[in-house]
């Protein structure tokens, strides 16, 4: 097996086919300094927290991990509790991904995996035949790997969808008129469970990476310049859209701050001959509902127990890889698309009355998904994480 990409989905593929004794290089373009500094997502859903501990890699996370029995929903300044635990008897569990990559990278090195970092011009070939390659240069020297198939979990910008031919696949892209500005700073979470605010100025989140580390976002429009957002510029929003009466927003010193633009998008196929595709690859999701992650070890499962029930000589798994995994990612982006759009205000629209008839709108939603067992039982089932595999 060929894996192009050493993030999350890539590194987690290499230890589920280590384990069932499936050799294995991992490609990867980037220094191994750049893919432990990367900043992502920090939400593990319930599967993803039993994946990993199925397999025997969750000694950081059962270490590090913050378990979490809810979120709260906040509007018109106040706040409301959705409790995962009574509602489908799951949690989540706030991880950063950047220890998840760092612990997988570790056990690969414990376990002698062969990962390449800083493979440049990498350039699949032949994945419609019987023996693809993969040609690299490493060091400036050509080098090229055969293999039985090739997974391209590198990402939106990876080589390996843009190798497809534009007439077999299609794109389904769609980009949200806001973004959002986060930070990491050095205080202690302010909150037990995380906190998705919705207020006239904007959305906020009050997320957490560590017990002495907070991450929190306010929305933005997309082509803001991070400099423009002083730190106490970003405090002072940030008080404003999540204060309640009798709580107390913590500030402490920003060591990082960036604005990430908002999009969906969605590849009509995820295979081509002997080529598939995992994680960010195939799909990127607004980060609202807490689903990159996820979904791209919710695709390496599913590829995983394919590539081994195809070496049972069961074609089946691989021959319904994409239309699977396809199936649940359109679930996972009906409910990030839903949660985006009932907590982000659109200041774009130029007409006020338009503006206020919206917002009143989404603050009516929430009024009922806060006030409805099956509004935040539906809610609830969805961000703890659909199954994995059918």
């Amino acid at each position: 097996m060929a894996i192009i990409g050493a993030g999350p989905a890539g590194l987690m593929l290499g230890h589920l086919l280590a384990q069932a004794g499936v050799p294995f290089t991992i490609l990867e373009a980037q220094t191994r300094e750049h893919v432990l500094g990367r900043i992502r997502a920090g939400v593990l859903e319930q599967g993803s927290v039993d994946l990993l501990a199925e397999h025997g890699l969750d000694a950081d996370l059962r270490a590090r991990g913050l378990t979490h029995r809810g979120i709260h929903l906040q509007f018109e300044r106040e706040r409301h509790h959705v409790d995962f635990v009574d509602l489908v008897g799951r949690t989540v569990t706030v991880y950063g991904q950047q220890a998840l990559v760092a612990h997988l990278l570790a056990e690969h090195e414990r376990l002698g995996s062969n990962v390449v970092f800083e493979a440049h011009d990498v350039q699949p070939v032949g994945v419609t035949g019987s023996r693809p390659t993969v040609v690299f240069t490493k060091d400036g020297a050509p080098e090229q790997l055969e293999c039985d198939f090739v997974v391209g979990t590198d990402g939106y910008h990876g080589v390996c969808r843009r190798s497809i031919p534009a007439d077999g696949i299609v794109g389904y892209e769609r980009a949200y008129p806001f973004g959002w500005l986060g930070i990491l700073a050095d205080v202690p979470p302010s909150t037990d469970d995380l906190v998705y605010a919705l207020h006239r100025d904007g959305f906020a989140m009050h997320s957490m990476r560590s017990p002495e580390v907070s991450r929190l976002y306010v929305q933005v429009a997309p082509g803001e310049s991070i400099d423009d957002w002083s730190d106490a510029r970003i405090w002072d929003a940030l008080q404003t859209r999540l204060g309640v009466d009798g709580w107390t927003l913590e500030e402490g010193r920003i060591t990082e701050k960036s604005i990430t633009p908002m999009r969906s998008f969605v590849v009509s196929t995820m295979q081509h001959g002997r080529m598939f595709l995992a994680g960010d690859a195939g799909h990127i999701v607004p980060p609202t509902g807490a689903k990159g992650l996820n979904s791209a070890l919710a695709d390496v499962a599913l590829l995983a127990r394919a590539i081994l029930e195809h070496r049972g000589g069961d074609h089946t798994g691989l021959e319904r890889y994409s239309a699977r995994a396809l199936a649940r990612q359109w679930k996972v982006q009906h409910f990030s698309q839903w949660m985006t759009e009932m907590l982000h205000v659109h200041q774009e629209v130029p007409d006020a009355s338009a503006r206020a008839f919206r917002y009143r709108s989404q603050v009516g939603q929430l009024e009922y998904v806060t006030g409805s067992q099956a509004a935040r039982q539906s809610l609830a089932e969805q961000y703890a994480g659909l199954p994995f595999t059918p």
